[in-house]
């Protein structure tokens, strides 16, 4: 431990992001070898699932690798991006009519841009309200003025609903890099690196339990497989993977156990949330078709981020009193 700290800040990131990449290529060597020979069409299928979450992990952390080696200018741009394609999936799913456009223009060409620069201008305060109160209210007049009254309040739910996840939410993560503790400058990336792995180590460990536990479902008609108890014991997992991270981080092994359990807790109850709109729209996954991850669409990879990254962001900053 003591020559991990003797490393300066770029080297520990560094030697953070050599560890990941080796995990993962000794779980792409086993996944290749267990491909080599045959298998029952049960197992096979999971294998394959799994390949393919194993391919869209490949993807996002060497995009992350690049959005720390471009700093955190590079990292809020991306995430603006990943914003840009989530909230194009979701709406392309929803139903909207053609008086809706001037809305969606606003959203994507106006909203999505002004929340990304309040991001990167470090105007926390004025970011952490303005899509939940100023949007709010602009969206809708927006819509009235197109004279279009059919399903509005339906309509105009879906869009803001979309904006709140796909640019709110997802917004908070690459404000991580940018909050500033005292006596730990420039130490952002471990923040965000600390609560991406938390998220993901929370949402398969959700994953496996529930397929494992078969417990009843605490609502069949969204879900087969979520129960309160995997819920549960996944936000645990999460807890304890931050208690391992918490050397990296400026948290004491409680406090890091304490946020980590909180933001795990509400990344995968965000994803059940988000199982339900797809119930709604009447879609198996987010996007008509594969996506660049490999894997089924942009959103379903990111709908734990986008829910638990404003939790944890607003838990830190209260927690230890942090000013822009």
């Amino acid at each position: 431990m003591q020559d991990l700290l003797q490393l300066s800040t770029e080297q520990q990131i560094g030697l953070l992001f050599v560890i990941v990449f080796g995990v993962l290529a000794g779980l792409t060597t086993w996944a290749t070898l267990r491909s080599l020979g045959d298998a029952p069409p049960e197992i096979q299928l999971r294998h394959d699932r799994f390949v393919r979450e194993l391919r869209a992990m490949w993807i996002g952390l060497t995009t992350f690798w690049l959005a720390w080696l471009s700093g955190p200018i590079g990292a809020t741009l991306l995430f603006g991006v990943f914003s840009f394609l989530a909230l194009r999936e979701f709406i392309t799913l929803m139903h909207t009519r053609r008086s809706d456009h001037r809305s969606l223009i606003f959203a994507f060409f106006i909203v999505l841009p002004i929340q990304y620069v309040l991001v990167g201008g470090q105007h926390f305060d004025l970011f952490s309200v303005f899509i939940p109160v100023y949007v709010f209210f602009v969206i809708p007049v927006i819509s009235a003025l197109a004279g279009d009254p059919g399903r509005f309040l339906e309509r105009n739910a879906k869009i803001q609903w979309g904006i709140m996840v796909c640019v709110f939410g997802l917004s908070h993560a690459p404000a991580l890099l940018l909050l500033d503790f005292p006596g730990h400058a420039g130490r952002g990336a471990f923040l965000l690196f600390f609560y991406v792995l938390v998220a993901i180590v929370a949402y398969f460990a959700q994953e496996t339990l529930s397929q494992r536990l078969r417990r009843r479902p605490v609502a069949r008609a969204i879900s087969r497989t979520f129960s309160l108890q995997a819920w549960a014991l996944g936000a645990a997992v999460g807890g304890l993977t931050g208690g391992l991270l918490f050397w990296i981080t400026p948290f004491k092994l409680p406090q890091a156990i304490l946020i980590a359990t909180i933001a795990a807790a509400a990344g995968n109850i965000g994803e059940f949330v988000m199982r339900a709109l797809k119930k709604d729209a009447g879609v198996a996954w987010w996007g008509n078709r594969a996506s660049v991850t490999g894997a089924v669409g942009l959103l379903d990879r990111i709908a734990p981020l986008a829910f638990g990254a404003p939790v944890f962001f607003h838990s830190v900053r209260w927690y230890f009193k942090l000013t822009p």
